[in-house]
């Protein structure tokens, strides 16, 4: 059987996909009250008849199926367009998947060798939280990878600039396009370290060891730690970058402002003679007729 995520979009409107989602045939599956932010659906439409179809829907922006047929997978994708805030490419979102296989069997339940295990003598209840926790891992590493190629397309966009400075020729970069960049830095930067549990364990899994076990087999099984450290050092580099591009167009522009300074007074020495030859003359000849 299959497990398969996506990020499609930044943020999903859980109320309003959780309305549809009823509306068309759909069961909710209920989850404690601390696993917030999180819709849980169940459908008859299973894969294989081994296990039942599961589809986990996190609010910041991932989807999570199990055991979940295609003809249905794609009938709640597009569904799910309907519900996402600022969605992503489609070609990306499947592109940058993850799909894990995953037996029923006895035993614990425990990630062995890439693969899930789950225990076939778990109540329903705790079936749908030990799949909980499989979900919350790799929806943190589907949305990690759209953050990973978004980072990568800015440092693309960047990456010539050191060369141009090492030449001695002119970055061609205005102080819109300077600050743009450095926005697009800032709220990359924000939804990695900032709105995301990338590097901490949520609060659900503090007082449910087993869980969190889960989980954090799964975040060291997917590199979690080790991407976000890499896209931190990226995200370092890429603000020196930024912050020479804005400092070298503040240089440039403090010696226009001086090259301006001079040139001015130039104008005013050279002109400063003239008027007073000028006044000179003007004074004679008013006193002539005084004598």
């Amino acid at each position: 059987m299959q497990c398969i995520a996506f990020a499609t979009a930044d943020q999903y409107h859980l109320p309003t996909l959780s309305q549809d989602l009823l509306g068309r045939g759909f069961q909710e599956v209920d989850l404690p009250r601390d696993a917030s932010n999180i819709l849980v659906i169940r459908s008859d439409a299973a894969a294989k008849p081994d296990d039942g179809a599961l589809m986990f829907f996190f609010r910041e922006g991932s989807v999570v199926f199990w055991n979940v047929e295609e003809k249905t997978l794609k009938k709640v994708l597009r569904i799910l367009e309907n519900h996402e805030i600022q969605p992503y490419e489609v070609a990306l979102v499947h592109w940058e998947n993850e799909e894990i296989s995953y037996t029923v069997g006895p035993g614990h339940t425990k990630l062995d060798r890439g693969n899930f295990v789950l225990s076939d003598a778990a109540p329903p209840q705790d079936a749908v939280l030990e799949k909980f926790a499989f979900s919350n891992a790799l929806c943190l590493s589907v949305k990690l990878a759209i953050w990973e190629v978004s980072l990568d397309d800015f440092v693309e966009s960047i990456q010539s600039i050191p060369e141009t400075l090492k030449s001695g020729s002119r970055v061609r970069l205005s102080s819109a396009d300077v600050m743009q960049k450095i926005g697009e830095l800032l709220s990359l930067r924000h939804v990695i370290n900032l709105r995301s549990d990338l590097l901490l364990t949520p609060d659900f899994y503090w007082d449910r060891e087993n869980l969190e076990r889960l989980y954090e087999q799964t975040c060291r099984f997917l590199s979690i730690s080790r991407r976000v450290n890499v896209v931190n050092e990226k995200l370092q580099h890429c603000s020196q970058l930024t912050d020479l591009m804005r400092s070298h167009l503040s240089e440039k522009h403090s010696l226009r402002l001086e090259r301006m300074i001079v040139f001015l007074i130039t104008i005013e020495v050279r002109a400063g003679p003239r008027r007073g030859g000028a006044t000179g003359e003007g004074g004679a000849s008013s006193s002539s007729p005084s004598r």
